[in-house]
């Protein structure tokens, strides 16, 4: 369970990120660090070893799982946000297309690859990179169909770096939908484990400092 929660969080981390680039044009490095890197994490050694190996760097996620899937009302008092919702599932719909076709995921691989040879040159978080992961996104995960509407302001959305943000974060949410399909997850499970999900996500924080 704890897995299926990581990747879940990670899910509701990129929609979160997603809708603040789109709405304010801002996310922190850190924050952007963190998803970007688990693009690059290929082979790693369990499902949190693709962030960073450390529960804090899901703990927003975990958080905004219990605002959104639980039936209190969220911190701000306000109504569920279902263009959150929204980016999930299409994410989660994305990934079952882009298994389904084996030779875009082998473009996938290569072109990760690519992308982790540019480290050794730039910053993960430098423009270069991020416009990396943006082109991969368009070019492989685009074509396949049911494209990702993002809203917010025209203006931002008009901002190529921005643009290319959004891209790659959203590149870095279909690695948590690989992850969360790979380790149980499903999308029954959102919907019929919702109760389940959320105490399992509120005894999880209780164990991070």
């Amino acid at each position: 369970m704890n897995n299926q929660l990581i990747t879940f969080a990670a899910l509701c981390q990129v929609a979160y990120q997603v809708q603040q680039v789109s709405r304010k044009g801002m996310i922190e490095d850190a924050e952007l660090s963190i998803l970007l890197n688990s693009i690059m994490q290929t082979s790693p050694e369990n499902t949190l070893a693709v962030y960073g190996g450390d529960l804090h760097n899901v703990k927003h996620g975990l958080q905004l799982m219990i605002n959104h899937l639980g039936d209190e009302p969220n911190q701000a008092g306000s109504v569920k946000d279902p263009e959150f919702t929204r980016y999930i599932i299409s994410l989660i719909n994305l990934e079952r297309k882009l298994t389904k076709q084996p030779n875009k995921l082998a473009q996938l691989g290569q072109r990760i690859e690519e992308a982790k040879r540019q480290l050794g040159h730039y910053e993960l978080t430098s423009e270069t990179l991020i416009a990396s992961f943006a082109s991969i996104y368009s070019d492989i995960i685009s074509p396949l169909g049911s494209k990702i509407q993002v809203t917010g302001e025209p203006s931002i959305l008009k901002q190529s770096s921005n643009q290319y943000k959004i891209r790659a974060l959203l590149l870095a949410g279909i690695r948590a939908a690989v992850l969360w399909r790979q380790v149980g997850g499903k999308r029954r499970t959102i919907l019929f484990s919702r109760k389940k999900l959320v105490q399992a996500a509120k005894d999880l924080l209780t164990t991070i400092n």
